[in-house]
């Protein structure tokens, strides 16, 4: 199955690595945390167990974490990555995955994909937890979005 050539929207990508940074575990454990740690100094605000600067502390650490994730580590990334600038096509086969722009082509066996992930506009393909690909949903006309989660289901564990 072919893609037609596709470029990147802005806004879209964005949204899919905010999926990407809220899908990793080490993230959720981590907001999971700040989030408890908020409550409980809420908790002892209101008795009066602590003070009006370790409450102001606790929720400054939380609103940094939020926008941090939210907001700059998408927008880091985003800029830094010259892939988002580009236009592809991608072709998936029953051997392989392959990427083309009009420089060349790259190709990658699907054992090389260690799992993938879908989101609302994009399937994102792990090379592994840190390194991935991601592959606009609307790069593929009517039911060939439903082939490629097909494809993709078949060779990359989730």
């Amino acid at each position: 199955m072919v893609s037609t050539y596709f470029t990147y929207n802005k806004a879209k990508v964005i949204q899919a690595l905010r999926y990407h940074f809220i899908s990793r575990n080490e993230i959720k454990v981590l907001m999971i945390f700040v989030n408890v740690f908020a409550i409980f100094a809420a908790v002892l605000f209101y008795l009066k167990k602590i003070s009006p600067y370790a409450f102001l502390i606790s929720s400054l650490l939380w609103f940094i974490l939020m926008i941090l994730f939210w907001y700059l580590l998408p927008q880091i990334i985003y800029r830094k990555a010259a892939t988002f600038k580009d236009s592809f096509r991608a072709i998936l086969s029953a051997d392989d995955f392959t990427i083309e722009n009009s420089r060349g082509s790259r190709g990658w066996e699907w054992t090389s994909f260690s799992s993938w992930m879908e989101s609302p506009h994009f399937f994102h393909l792990y090379f592994n937890s840190r390194s991935f690909f991601i592959i606009p949903k609307d790069a593929f006309v009517e039911d060939d979005v439903h082939e490629a989660r097909k494809i993709f289901i078949a060779k990359i564990k989730k």
